[in-house]
């Protein structure tokens, strides 16, 4: 099913603009979820992390992959899925699934650079070597640790750049909403004194640390800063790097779609029906994702629950909503009522012809 769900997005590709610009930019995105459920008796399930409401909490469930494609100017389709364990890591199996993501992509005519983008769970050495080899970008948050910190602390007060984001971001962290920040970037050497030791860039953004409790003009005496560091081969400049990176973050959406969706609730008890189960909805979300595109306008970047409102829905509900005289349903059969909504057939059944004659 997983081979028929790539087919099927290949096809799509030729048929609808679903990945315009491709041939210039293509970002693979990658991203886990936990899928709370409720009893004991399906199978694979598992205890798993999450945050709900700011808190690290443990829940049982499953822990679906999700890969997709995107580009600057399309909104995001599902490329690959796989169905794991409530309990299993965020990265385990996140190469292969890259691999494949790439695969995918190239073959749904993506001819330009492709940048893999993940968050800080997926920084690991088998991730960055599957893209190094497959010969793409990789644009991964780092974990902060001292190493970090320190490579952090080593960029000069005269090497940060400011920034202002077009819309506020919440941040937990701080509790406010946050419209400014200032960027820079050092190089920085991963995994350092192993086989897979990889240099590159690091981009740095770093939001000031206000104490809440200070009184306004007495300011700190040594400001502190609350970094977030980026590990990345972009060939963009630090700016454009620093905002693609943030646009991982589409790749939210669509678990919310597919938790809004046909996630919201996995049916069977079987693991490998549940697998199935996934990869259908990622079939469904790349067809509601050619419908938008095909219909052109916003609902080329639309979410899918509105295509299917204001497209899908509308043109289920046209039999229903036309008056009896102008219905066009066929015949119900011999034997059977007809619907008192509908007109009858203009010629009759051949069946009710004969029975009569």
């Amino acid at each position: 099913m997983q081979a028929a769900a790539r087919d099927t997005l290949i096809g799509l590709a030729g048929r609808a603009p679903i990945l315009a610009g491709a041939d210039v930019l293509t970002f693979v995105d990658i991203d886990s979820m936990l899928r709370r459920v409720y009893g004991k008796q399906k199978q694979g399930i598992g205890f798993g992390h999450a945050k709900v409401g700011g808190y690290n909490v443990y829940l049982r469930g499953y822990n679906p992959l999700v890969a997709t494609l995107s580009t600057p100017l399309s909104a995001p389709v599902i490329a690959a899925t796989r169905l794991r364990a409530g309990n299993a890591g965020s990265a385990r199996g996140a190469a292969r699934m890259i691999a494949e993501a790439i695969t995918t992509a190239r073959s749904c005519g993506a001819g330009g650079e492709i940048v893999v983008r993940a968050d800080s769970a997926f920084y690991a050495k088998t991730v960055i070597g599957t893209c190094r080899r497959r010969n793409v970008r990789f644009s991964v948050t780092c974990r902060i640790d001292a190493k970090i910190r320190a490579s952090c602390d080593s960029i000069t007060d005269d090497q940060w750049i400011d920034i202002r984001y077009p819309q506020a971001v919440w941040d937990e962290d701080a509790g406010r909403w946050i419209s400014d920040a200032q960027v820079a970037e050092t190089t920085y050497t991963a995994f350092a004194g192993t086989r897979d030791q990889v240099t590159a860039r690091l981009i740095v953004r770093r939001i000031r640390r206000d104490d809440p409790a200070q009184v306004p003009g007495q300011e700190e005496l040594i400001p502190t800063y609350r970094y977030h560091a980026v590990f990345t081969d972009s060939p963009y400049t630090l700016v454009q790097a620093e905002a693609q990176h943030r646009g991982h973050a589409i790749i939210e959406q669509v678990n919310a779609d597919l938790i809004a969706g046909p996630l919201a609730h996995l049916p069977s008890g079987r693991f490998s029906a549940n697998d199935a189960w996934l990869t259908c909805a990622a079939i469904a979300h790349n067809l509601t994702r050619t419908a938008g595109h095909l219909a052109a306008g916003a609902y080329a970047t639309a979410r899918p629950a509105t295509i299917r409102t204001r497209l899908v829905t509308v043109a289920a509900g046209l039999c229903t909503g036309l008056a009896p005289s102008t219905c066009t349903c066929p015949s119900t059969g011999p034997g059977k009522r007809r619907s008192t909504t509908c007109s009858p057939p203009s010629t009759p059944h051949p069946a009710e012809h004969a029975r009569t004659s």
